[in-house]
């Protein structure tokens, strides 16, 4: 099939059935306006609360819903181990810019 073996068809249709760390596969429809409506049983997972706001953005194709408390934390931790204070550094440079303004 285009130029694909028989057993890499297989290995992406299986993909697609069963896609890689899921507990539970729920199909969800697109309603008017876009809107999406997660299932009861993600919620609960996921401790969702009626009102919550999370932050959508794609990646690799997928749509991600996401709290910005998990972001905020895989931010600091990405960043935790610079050893430097990045808005410190950033002061320091606009006081270097400032002085040879002033000189």
């Amino acid at each position: 099939m285009f130029g694909m073996t028989v057993s890499r068809v297989a290995q992406i249709e299986e993909a697609c059935h069963n896609p890689p760390m899921a507990k539970e596969t729920i199909l969800v429809t697109v309603g008017e306006q876009g809107r999406l409506v997660i299932p009861a049983a993600i919620r609960r997972e996921m401790h969702l609360s009626s009102g919550e706001t999370l932050v959508a953005f794609v990646e690799d194709n997928r749509l991600v819903l996401e709290r910005r408390s998990a972001i905020l934390e895989r931010l600091k931790a990405r960043f935790a181990g610079i050893g430097v204070s990045l808005a410190d550094e950033v002061i320091a440079e606009r006081r270097a810019e400032a002085a040879k303004e002033d000189a």
